[in-house]
């Protein structure tokens, strides 16, 4: 696929819509490869991926419940909330936690470590849609809570990214849909 074609073609697809076929943990690999050419600044190459499959996806997804769990004021808690967090696991092939760690060149602004992780991500993302595998960026959950970044053991300038959802599917693309158009979004100065 020429990379435009990619690009336009690239959808999110729901752990819901995977079917629970296995991705070749090669396959893994070969994004995980892809995602470490992605920009950065002064090469501090940012991203960490914590990649779980098997049985260890299956402990995520009770891990993932607990925090909600425990985290979550009582009033606000919702059984349905932390079956979902649990099971929302079941037919996806493997998860990729994508963090950024804050390197120590304190010259390199926060929000270019973000940025460059952000890049790894799309780079998976993207070569997840060129090899027919979907793909699911999701930040609900405890994604963004302390408790994520302790249960992985992050520091506190470190940030929890999302989480990448890969499986196979077996329903249709979508068509693609921008909300406003291009030229709203841009300003030309010549």
């Amino acid at each position: 696929m020429e990379i435009s074609e990619v690009i336009k073609s690239r959808r999110s697809v729901s752990w819901s819509k995977m079917n629970g076929q296995l991705i070749p943990d090669d396959k893994v690999q070969e994004l995980l490869a892809l995602a470490d050419w992605a920009p950065t600044h002064g090469r501090t190459e940012p991203w960490r991926f914590y990649v779980y499959t098997g049985e260890a996806l299956k402990q995520f997804g009770r891990d993932h419940a607990a925090m909600y769990w425990q985290h979550t004021p009582e009033e606000r808690r919702q059984e349905a909330t932390a079956q979902k967090l649990e099971h929302n696991v079941d037919k996806t092939s493997h998860l990729i936690v994508a963090t950024m760690v804050r390197g120590e060149n304190v010259k390199i602004p926060h929000i270019e470590e973000v940025a460059a992780a952000s890049a790894a991500v799309q780079n998976i993302l993207l070569a997840a849609s060129a090899q027919g595998i979907a793909s699911f960026w999701s930040t609900g959950g405890m994604t963004h809570h302390a408790a994520m970044k302790d249960h992985l053991g992050l520091g506190p300038d470190d940030v929890v990214l999302g989480l990448l959802f890969l499986g196979y599917t077996d329903e249709p693309a979508k068509e693609g849909v921008r909300n406003r158009p291009l030229a709203d979004k841009v300003r030309w100065h010549q």
